[in-house]
């Protein structure tokens, strides 16, 4: 649905992008995360045709965007992260006004549904000069997805809503994506990046220095995997067994449990349970430790990682 081969961007005084790989897949959701300044708002409006490359090939929909712009636009939904509305208009005015422009079928209808869906149906008829930002926010959001795009590239779409709002947005591009629809999502909030996004990638610098599936990327940045092991009759000799063993780098009592660091190779829960129960001890629990997308973000770009994660592979 995108890919993009050493795309670069110059200003005068800087390089926002440079050399920047993407590949988005059909039917997926994709995170595109970085520090301000990295890149990604400037890669975005290269992707919409509005900033020109300095060097570097775009293709949308398996087509050079350059060749195919007008095509390509009608078939892309987007919510930018500074928002330009005719606040003169009515919602429904609004709405109405890009349903004619897209040439939507069943627009009023179309319509409808989509304000009834932000919650905003009753407001309808009052002008957007006096919407609150997060009220604007899900008017926006209506908008770019009225013409039922294919593609659709949000741009901070949860900025300025509540919690009741951000959720409402997730849920949105979750039933837009169980419609086949591929979405390219751009935040800094992570949690919701974390809580819908199939892959990701990370800008630093303007440059792409981490790519792949969710865990892949959380867990790439993790020398070791780290197990929690809740144990019934905690003796020395479980612990020396224990360090023993190959795979185990560190063990660590803390509140009554095992905190094992372990290699990443292998799962090797059944043989830290096993030689337990073979020195006398009962497991009553055992968990590894999930790293979140904001501790791998942190050290991501604090190190400034230039190592690209490829698919399933570090």
């Amino acid at each position: 649905m995108i890919k993009t081969h050493k795309l670069t961007k110059e200003f005068s005084t800087t390089v926002a992008v440079r050399d920047l790989d993407l590949s988005v897949d059909k039917g997926e959701i994709y995170g595109f995360l970085g520090p301000n300044g990295a890149g990604k708002t400037t890669t975005i409006m290269m992707l919409l045709g509005l900033e020109k490359p300095t060097s570097g090939l775009i293709e949308i929909f398996g087509k050079p965007l350059e060749k195919n712009y007008f095509e390509i636009k009608r078939n892309v939904g987007v919510v930018s992260e500074n928002q330009y509305f005719y606040d003169d208009m009515t919602a429904w005015e609004y709405l109405n006004f890009f349903g004619r422009l897209y040439e939507v079928e069943e627009r009023e209808k179309k319509i409808k549904a989509f304000l009834e869906r932000v919650k905003l149906y009753h407001r309808r008829n009052e002008r957007l000069s006096g919407y609150s930002h997060g009220m604007k926010q899900k008017i926006a959001i209506a908008r770019a997805l009225i013409h039922d795009p294919d593609l659709i590239i949000l741009d901070e779409p949860q900025n300025g809503l509540d919690p009741y709002g951000i959720r409402e947005v997730r849920d949105i591009i979750g039933e837009e994506n169980a419609k086949g629809r591929t979405v390219l999502i751009s935040s800094h909030i992570l949690s919701e990046i974390e809580q819908t996004c199939n892959r990701v990638a990370i800008l630093n610098k303007g440059k792409l220095v981490a790519e792949g599936p969710l865990d892949i990327v959380k867990m790439t940045t993790q020398q070791h995997a780290t197990l929690i092991v809740e144990i019934e009759n905690l003796t020395e000799e479980i612990k020396e067994k224990l360090t023993t063993q190959s795979y185990v780098k560190d063990c660590v009592e803390e509140n009554e449990k095992l905190i094992l660091s372990v290699d990443r190779d292998n799962d090797y829960r059944s043989q830290v349970a096993r030689l337990i129960s073979e020195n006398g001890g009962l497991v009553v629990g055992m968990q590894a430790k999930s790293y979140s997308l904001e501790e791998a973000f942190m050290k991501i770009t604090d190190s400034n990682l230039e190592t690209i994660i490829k698919e399933g592979t570090a």
